[in-house]
């Protein structure tokens, strides 16, 4: 059985709208602060998006966000635009799927994800990063993904990692895991 029908058995139906984000949002194209520190510019591109109902439009429903993920397209049955909808984010407190059209919507990437210090994980101990210290790496965030570069940097609370490129759709509860040489160094469970 797959993941979506084990969850429409498991958990109730609950009528909700789905709206779509425009591409210019203003937070898309907002002016970026002058960073004190690496640490506060990291923390900045990490933190996703916020999205309320007046910024954007409905354009359809939906039987319950927690079905749903982020970067999905299918199962959304909303038809009329150019491009197909993704999910850009889930609100399951108020039942809202917030969307985005087109794969290159500016709310499905990110560069920066962070990992909380009790979910890092690493394999090859002795190469351990103490706070301030940093590591240049590869990394992934889906199974089979190709591998991207990124830098891992340690701070006090966790670890940042900071992609090369943006990535797509990364998504808390989601594991990263980085490597040198094709050898896995540690993972994580993104927060």
């Amino acid at each position: 059985m797959r993941l979506p029908e084990f969850l429409q058995q498991k958990l109730q139906p609950k009528a909700g709208v789905i709206i779509k984000i425009p591409s210019d949002f203003s937070q898309y194209n907002r002016q970026l602060p002058n960073f004190e520190s690496k640490e506060e510019e990291l923390q900045y591109f990490a933190t996703k998006f916020s999205y309320t109902s007046e910024d954007g439009k409905v354009v359809g429903k939906h039987q319950g966000a927690h079905y749903f993920t982020k970067g999905q397209r299918k199962g959304l049955d909303v038809g009329g635009t150019k491009e197909a909808l993704y999910v850009i984010e889930t609100d399951v407190k108020t039942n809202v799927i917030y969307t985005g059209e087109g794969k290159n919507h500016l709310g499905l990437y990110r560069n920066v994800l962070f990992v909380s210090n009790k979910e890092i994980h690493w394999v090859r101990k002795d190469l351990t990063l103490l706070v301030g210290e940093h590591l240049r790496v590869e990394a992934r965030i889906r199974y089979r993904q190709t591998l991207e570069k990124a830098i891992l940097y340690k701070v006090e609370k966790g670890l940042f990692v900071e992609f090369e490129n943006r990535q797509s759709a990364i998504q808390e509860g989601q594991f990263v895991a980085w490597y040198q040489n094709a050898e896995l160094l540690g993972s994580g469970v993104i927060s």
